[in-house]
Order: C-alpha cells, then sequence, then structure tokens
C-alpha cells in the first residue's frame, strides 16, 4: 500500500482556487478568456489531485500532466494577450502556474515516504 502525498492536497487547494479566483479577485465574467483559463486548469488540478488522492500508485502521471498545466498558467496570459488588460488575473495564474510546477516537480523529485507495515 502506497501512502498518499501531501502535495496532491495543495494541488487540490491550489486547483480550488484557481476555479474561485475570477469571483473572488473580479474577473469572473463568462465572456473573460482570462476566467476561462482560471476555470479549465482549476478543475483539471482539481481532478487530477483528487486522483493522485484516491490511487497513490499512479501519481507519476498525473504530476507530469500538472506540471504541463503549471507551465501553461504562466506563460497562458503572454499567448492569449489578456496580460495588459487583466493584470490581476495574469499575475494570479502566473503565480499559480510557477507554485503547481514547483509542487510537481518536487512531488516527481522527492522519494515517496516510507509505510509502516
Amino acid at each position: 500500500m502506497k501512502t498518499v502525498r501531501w502535495q496532491s492536497r495543495i494541488l487540490l487547494v491550489l486547483g480550488i482556487w484557481l476555479v474561485c479566483s475570477p469571483f473572488v479577485l473580479g474577473y469572473g465574467s463568462l465572456n473573460d478568456v482570462a476566467a476561462w483559463n482560471a476555470f479549465l486548469p482549476g478543475v483539471a488540478i482539481a481532478v487530477f489531485a483528487v486522483q493522485a488522492l484516491g490511487n497513490p500508485e499512479k501519481w507519476e502521471q498525473w504530476m507530469n500532466v500538472v506540471l504541463v498545466i503549471g507551465l501553461w498558467l504562466v506563460i497562458a496570459p503572454l499567448v492569449l494577450r489578456y496580460y495588459k488588460t487583466e493584470v490581476m488575473a495574469s499575475w494570479n495564474e502566473i503565480i499559480l502556474g510557477v507554485l503547481i510546477g514547483v509542487d510537481a516537480i518536487w512531488a516527481l523529485v522527492k522519494p515517496p515516504p516510507a509505510t509502516r507495515g
């Protein structure tokens, strides 16, 4: 039996924040590309985190996907061209992308904790 990594719990919190952040920070319009760029990756990260919590044996697969989503969040404001009009959204997504990427890399590099049998 493998133990659940604490990084998966952190990812779940970050994914939930991504989904809620457009409303909390005030850029939550359904016509806003910045809001959708928070909703969709946020839901994906939360789902992957729940999957990693429920099936710790497959955590490596989920962390690789989450790392790619984190990298996307960092470059998305530039690629989707809302970094000038939605400054708060841009910084929120860049910071969360870095945190998500660091968390995923940490989970991939650090060996899992030993289980007691």
